[in-house]
């Protein structure tokens, strides 16, 4: 398989931590595990994992062949938003997972893609999660892109990397926002007092960067759109609960108490453009609001 080439960007950065953050594919744990395997190389030679980049360093990493895809195909209906030979973009519904996982066996997204697309699904994430380039939340609804083939994944990767796949976000937060715009700038990292959460961390953290504008205001909560410039897990959830606004149905960022009617967080990727691997050009797709979302806007008019 040919090397996926990572470029240094900056001076004594970890070998094993660089590799995370351009290769967004890859967790640190992975990067970790190629490196102890001999599979990052610099000039042709492996390093180690605590060797630390200078600015211009090419790292060769070597990916491990595809694992036997475990998932099994289920007959899931799709909203399938584009689709061609290398990617397709789904409108992932509240409620499904993306790929499988403890006590999701099964009835994910992944097992969805493998009825419709067959065997034609990236296999760089392995058994388990081919296909997936980045993934939203269960409780999140909206698109999500999926890879076909592994030239396809490795140029959407990159895009992930270098901030030219764009996504956008629909939300409604609690409380009202002082500004009609502003960014959120904090590096997020595992909560250290309970894993299963993410938290902002200032010394652990990777960077994260959530831009939002005001699109309404209602009293006691306001309507937003979100712009992810980085791709961090529950990114708009644990940047908007940061500055005070958590979003609204959130039960782990926010209000414990879940929101009549409202099944998770009031959260909608709306919008998503990327480079077609293949032809370079820019594609850009959206899907309307979910109704159980126009409902929430429905009923904050009326207290207006």
């Amino acid at each position: 398989m040919t090397p996926l080439l990572l470029k240094a960007d900056r001076d004594g950065e970890r070998a094993d931590q660089l590799i995370a953050r351009l290769a967004p594919e890859l967790t640190r744990s992975a990067a970790q595990r190629l490196l102890e395997e001999g599979a990052v190389t610099l000039n042709g030679a492996p390093i180690k994992k605590n060797y630390r980049a200078a600015a211009g360093d090419v790292l060769a990493v070597v990916l491990p062949d595809p694992e036997p895809v475990e998932a099994v195909p289920q007959d899931i209906p799709l909203d399938v938003v584009y689709e061609d030979d290398d990617v397709i973009v789904v409108n992932k519904p509240v409620g499904m997972v993306v790929h499988p996982a403890a006590g999701h066996p099964d009835g994910t997204l992944v097992n969805a893609l493998l009825y419709h697309c067959g065997k034609s699904l990236s296999g760089i994430n392995g058994a388990l999660r081919p296909g997936i380039v980045h993934r939203i939340d269960r409780d999140t609804s909206g698109l999500i892109i999926a890879a076909k083939n592994d030239f396809a994944h490795q140029a959407l990767a990159a895009q992930l990397a270098d901030h030219s796949l764009y996504r956008e976000y629909e939300a409604v937060c609690v409380g009202s926002l002082r500004e009609d715009a502003g960014t959120v700038d904090a590096p997020i990292g595992r909560n250290p007092t309970d894993r299963k959460k993410m938290a902002v961390d200032r010394k652990n953290g990777r960077p994260a960067v959530t831009h939002w504008q005001v699109i309404a205001r209602y009293p006691g909560h306001t309507h937003i759109r979100c712009r992810l410039e980085t791709g961090r897990t529950h990114q708009i959830r644990v940047h908007l609960a940061f500055v005070g606004h958590p979003l609204l149905g959130d039960t782990v960022y926010g209000a414990k108490k879940p929101v009549p009617g409202l099944a998770g967080q009031c959260l909608h990727a709306r919008r998503l453009s990327f480079l077609h691997p293949r032809t370079g050009r820019r594609v850009s797709v959206e899907c309307p609001l979910p109704a159980w979302f126009e409902e929430v806007l429905t009923k904050l008019a009326k207290l207006v």
